[in-house]
């Protein structure tokens, strides 16, 4: 009798994991979602105004020093079918209340070194 109990516990277990991909689970996005296309507009000598315009608040400013703005976003799937969990950051730096540099996962547009009002 006792053969027989674990053999049905053994089968509901295997048979159970193998349904485990039916489970829904969802996608767990934090942090600033940055489109590569706001990301183009950026353009050295930005006023903070004008970041903030464009990109949306930062998800951190740097309490010791108020000319770093980091933007951080990162994408935890529910699912492996619906692709890798990634993340990208973008690290703003200011000189003089305007756009000095920018460093991270984002590729800037060609007139990134032309300010704005020399168009």
């Amino acid at each position: 009798m006792k053969l027989s109990h674990l053999i049905v516990v053994l089968s509901l277990t295997v048979f159970t994991s193998a349904c485990s991909n039916w489970i829904y689970r969802i996608d767990i996005p934090q942090g600033n979602f940055l489109d590569e296309k706001d990301v183009k507009k950026l353009r050295i000598g930005m006023t903070k105004e004008q970041v903030e315009f464009v990109l949306g608040r930062p998800i951190l400013k740097d309490a010791f020093d108020t000319d770093t703005w980091y933007y951080y976003y990162e994408m935890k799937r529910g699912m492996k079918k619906r692709g890798e969990d990634f993340e990208k950051q973008m690290v703003i730096t200011f000189v003089d209340e305007k756009v000095s540099t920018v460093t991270g996962d984002f590729e800037l547009s060609e007139d990134f070194n032309t300010p704005l009002d020399q168009e």
